[in-house]
């Protein structure tokens, strides 16, 4: 039933983006600037408080807790683990934003700073790394700890709605399938309206390197392609396609940060990551709770609440994915790896491709500010052409986005699957095709139609909603690790009790 309700709610939209794309980013475009108008102080209080409780369960003595039983040890080594938990996270995100969002708050800063200033380059690094840094891994690290808590602690099946439903209250039991319906429509679309991003810098690298035209087009090509790859690495499993898809990627996108670092402004970067660390650490509670009631402007509603509502709408299925993956690990272990972590790796991928893109926009006069203003997928490509061995890299790049990009969709298209199969772990290779197959679908079906744009603001309309299962997801967690660790204490003060005795 549920999965029937899902796939109506998203063919209606779908159907709609198809004969009325306009109308529909329309009526999607007021609804997220409400949202943002109204609740912006919402999802900020929110997902500072999930960072909070994630650092707490990290460093505090619930740490020892594991995520199965006492003799589980962990299916996947660390280096294999990150990788696929970083793939799937952001990876994709991160190269099309390394170089792009930095550029673009430099030429239009946050309110109070002149744009194009050194106080605007400052300010640029400085929310880079916190828009990709603690805020959404700890998102994403509370949704799978919960996850993953209830499916290997309790045997509960691989659903958002396994933590929902053992709170106390009524309601929040009886809404728990409307959790599930709301997690496979924010995946679905979610997918897709990356599937179309992957598909523009592919297509952006590819115009680099060998002249392939741009346009929607090959941008379709492109989805029909990719599409085949990642159904095929999720058929294979996750054992052997997308741990060794996300661990080459790894090696590949450390090999390309390596270049740039090496033939780039080299201790221009150094600087920039030492400094936009300070003011990151310094700065971090008044950008985690920044508004601007007194201000006109829409700078915090465009880019903090929106990446904040885009990580919510995405953590059902990263979640999902993260903790099918981390059984065996204690709460500590998991929280480092999935939080800690990627927002180190974060602060270097920025501080490497920004550092430079800036450094180069300011003083060697290249114009990449401009580029990323006009198509934000040309910015990593536009750089790379500044740097010796110009074609390699930019070949290894481009690789490197359709990598993430075949990562990224067989991971959503286990989740999917996952979920329309009642929470199964290992659900059948034709249930992942056929997701894979409409997700495709859906990419391109609006990607021709232009209504792609309008699906991705609908995914962060969803956000809003599912914020209230985050939260019940996050009490729900709390009180069934309190539960745990008592009945931890207890069992063991019995042991050692029992042993006293044995002794005596």
């Amino acid at each position: 039933m549920e999965m029937m309700v899902s796939a109506g709610i998203i063919a209606a939209i779908v159907l709609w983006g198809l004969l009325s794309p306009a109308t529909l980013g329309a009526v999607f475009d007021q609804a997220l600037a409400l949202i943002t108008r109204n609740f912006g102080w919402l999802y900020l209080w929110v997902v500072l408080a999930l960072v909070v409780l994630a650092v707490v369960l990290a460093f505090s003595r619930y740490g020892d807790l594991k995520l199965g039983a006492e003799d589980d040890e962990p299916e996947f080594s660390g280096p294999a683990w990150f990788a696929m938990l970083f793939a799937a996270g952001m990876g994709i995100g991160l190269v099309y934003w390394g170089v792009a969002e930095p550029l673009s708050h430099y030429g239009a800063p946050p309110p109070g700073i002149a744009a194009k200033t050194p106080e605007a380059a400052n300010a640029a690094m400085r929310y880079s790394f916190f828009h990709w840094g603690l805020h959404p891994w700890a998102i994403y690290g509370v949704v799978a700890l919960a996850i993953a808590f209830f499916q290997f602690r309790r045997g509960s099946p691989s659903l958002v709605s396994s933590a929902t439903e053992t709170l106390p209250w009524r309601w929040a039991r009886s809404l728990s399938p409307v959790f599930n319906i709301m997690a496979v429509v924010a995946t679905a679309f979610g997918v897709a309206a990356s599937l179309g991003m992957g598909a523009a810098q592919i297509n952006s690298g590819l115009h680099t390197v060998f002249g392939l035209p741009m346009g929607k087009a090959s941008q379709a090509g492109i989805i029909i392609v990719v599409t085949l790859l990642f159904v095929g690495s999720a058929v294979t499993g996750v054992e052997r396609g997308v741990k060794w898809l996300s661990q080459a990627n790894l090696l590949a996108a450390a090999g390309l940060a390596l270049a740039v670092f090496a033939f780039g402004p080299t201790v221009a970067i150094l600087e920039t990551f030492s400094n936009t660390l300070g003011n990151y650490l310094t700065e971090f509670v008044r950008m985690s709770l920044r508004l601007t009631p007194f201000r006109d402007s829409g700078w915090v509603g465009g880019w903090t609440i929106f990446y904040w509502a885009w990580w919510i709408a995405w953590s059902p299925f990263v979640g999902l994915f993260i903790a099918r993956v981390s059984r065996g690990r204690t709460i500590r272990e998991f929280l480092l790896g999935v939080v800690i972590a990627p927002t180190l790796v974060g602060f270097v991928w920025f501080a490497v491709f920004g550092g430079a893109a800036l450094n180069m926009e300011i003083f060697q006069g290249v114009p990449l500010a401009e580029v990323a203003a006009k198509d934000s997928s040309l910015a990593l490509f536009e750089l790379l052409g500044q740097l010796p061995l110009a074609g390699l890299t930019t070949v290894v790049a481009t690789l490197l986005v359709v990598i993430f990009f075949i990562t990224s969709g067989d991971s959503a298209t286990l989740v999917l699957a996952t979920m329309s199969q009642k929470g199964n772990p290992a659900p059948p290779n034709r249930s992942k095709i056929v997701w894979g197959v409409l997700v495709s679908g859906i990419a391109l079906a609006l990607l021709m139609a232009g209504g792609l744009k309008a699906v991705q603001t609908a995914t962060i309309v969803f956000a809003l909603p599912f914020m209230l299962v985050l939260v019940l997801m996050a009490v729900a967690l709390l009180r069934a690790i309190l539960h745990d660790w008592d009945e931890e204490q207890r069992r063991q003060r019995a042991l050692r009790r029992k042993v006293e005795q044995m002794v005596k």
